[in-house]
């Protein structure tokens, strides 16, 4: 019986419980929408705790380009207006395939990193 209950609390990335990532796919999916709420409701999870980090990192980098993009736009004669149009907008897929690729590990309970981007979490 006792092995049973040691199964059941596997763990995931030997950090997180599976208890806690199935208790809180809730909050480690919304850290990818709005990264405030997990960091408020959820402070005792490190499942949503981890989410919430990657999703700061995310919401960081977006706000990051958003400022290059803004200050390119000022910088750049017109005529380069439609080059940074086409940058700005791979890079702001980029942005999203990384928030939706959080939300699917997220949603599946695991805890893996985002690519590019997710080795800074660990500095938060």
């Amino acid at each position: 019986m006792e092995e049973q209950n040691q199964q059941e609390k596997k763990v995931v990335n030997e950090v997180f419980t599976k208890e806690d990532a199935e208790k809180n796919k809730v909050m480690a999916i919304m850290a990818y929408i709005i990264w405030l709420v997990p960091y408020l409701a959820a402070k005792d999870s490190k499942f949503a705790m981890y989410h919430a980090k990657q999703g700061l990192v995310l919401f960081l980098a977006g706000v990051a380009l958003y400022i290059g993009y803004w200050l390119l736009w000022r910088i750049l004669p017109w005529s380069m207006w439609g080059f940074i149009s086409l940058i700005s907008t791979v890079f702001s897929l980029g942005i999203l395939a990384l928030a939706i690729i959080g939300i699917i590990n997220a949603s599946q309970g695991e805890a893996k990193e985002l690519p590019i981007i997710g080795k800074y979490s660990k500095k938060f």
